[in-house]
């Protein structure tokens, strides 16, 4: 029979693992790891309502992907064109940059299977006798560690011609030049401290849901067991 248990800290847990898992994914998406140097604006490039010069732009860069302004040639305005710059792997601009993709993209999967597990933890708590909520903070560790590859390696591609054409001639690996990071970045960073906290929480939301008050529930024949 199956018992559905909720408690504060395995629905806390099954919480942060999805939003980290999204976290994640959106971060190794999105083009703006890298802040490049500012644009300066064109004639072209006026403000049709106040008729002056719009202010300079910052191209960003992606682990596989670009945002950059392009020109219309029919019209007297311009727009942020965003997408990928590499139309394969092999394309990625630089073979660190790779590497991190590979690195990240399998921490992602794992976090991903371990939201989707979580949800259905509520219902099943154990696999073969084993604790499902133990394994999975197992494989948040380990989607935690291919995370830190990932970003470790990732700024040692600064110095790809890739990232000098958005950075200036002084980008080199672990150096900016004149580029900044993004909030995709920070994003991947922050995403990964929470991934081993996840990971670190797992055991606390399987005490809570093997715990006395709810083996006394199950005894009394609750199939729906709520608890603080």
């Amino acid at each position: 029979m199956c018992h559905v248990i909720v408690t504060c800290r395995s629905m806390l847990w099954t919480l942060l693992s999805i939003v980290v898992a999204f976290a994640e994914l959106i971060a190794f998406m999105s083009a703006d790891w890298l802040i490049g140097k500012a644009k300066p604006s064109s004639s072209e490039d006026v403000d049709n309502r106040t008729g002056g010069s719009q202010e300079p732009y910052h191209p960003t860069l992606g682990i596989y992907g670009r945002c950059t302004r392009v020109s219309h040639m029919q019209l007297s305005r311009r727009d942020t064109l965003c997408g990928p710059y590499a139309e394969n792997f092999n394309e990625i601009a630089s073979g660190f940059w790779q590497a991190t993709a590979i690195f990240l993209a399998m921490g992602i999967m794992i976090l991903c299977a371990v939201a989707l597990v979580s949800v259905f933890t509520m219902c099943v708590q154990s696999i073969m006798k084993k604790s499902i909520f133990n394994v999975c903070g197992l494989l948040q560790g380990i989607a935690g560690l291919f995370l830190i590859l990932g970003l470790i390696l990732y700024p040692a591609g600064w110095g790809c011609q890739k990232a000098i054409s958005y950075c200036g001639p002084y980008a080199s690996a672990y150096k900016l030049g004149d580029c900044s990071l993004g909030w995709a970045f920070y994003t991947a960073i922050g995403g990964t401290v929470v991934t081993f906290i996840c990971a670190v929480f797992s055991a606390q939301a399987e005490i809570a849901t093997s715990s006395d008050k709810v083996q006394e529930e199950i005894e009394e024949g609750k199939n729906l067991i709520c608890l603080l």
